[in-house]
């Protein structure tokens, strides 16, 4: 058996918003949390804390080392936003397994752009066409 098994698993994105959206295949997806904030509330002879909910947390999608297929998106938000457009994003992250099969699927609400950063371009070696996308939201489903 080889050691250098890739699993030849991967993350289909597809994010939509008005006038624009995000879709690609990335190697490596993160910050697909939930966090939520809860207030404790005491009543008067109770001896157990009753929990009320308070605000969700935002979290921060990441998107790594993939091809975004849609044509010029990332730039067209990322203007959008250099002119202070919010532009609220909304889809799924699909895990991929080698075959093309869906083995889990997140649902993404309300995500807007905080960073891009582009491939380390250098004429030798082939770059893929994203290295990084960061996206604010308020947890996944």
């Amino acid at each position: 058996m080889d050691s250098d098994y890739i699993s030849g698993s991967y993350f289909e994105v597809a994010l939509a918003g008005p006038g624009a959206a995000i879709a690609g295949r990335f190697t490596a997806v993160s910050g697909l949390n939930m966090e939520i904030e809860y207030e404790v509330y005491n009543e008067g002879g109770l001896n157990y804390p009753r929990f009320f909910f308070k605000e969700n947390k935002p979290q921060i999608l990441v998107l790594e080392q993939g091809v975004v297929t849609t044509v010029d998106s990332v730039s067209l938000l990322m203007g959008m936003s250099a002119t202070g457009m919010a532009i609220p994003l909304a889809g799924t992250v699909i895990l991929m397994d080698s075959f093309g099969e869906a083995q889990r699927t997140w649902t993404i609400v309300g995500a807007y752009l905080k960073k891009y950063v582009g491939p380390d371009l250098n004429s030798n070696q082939p770059a893929l066409a994203v290295s990084r996308i960061e996206l604010i939201y308020n947890g996944c489903y």
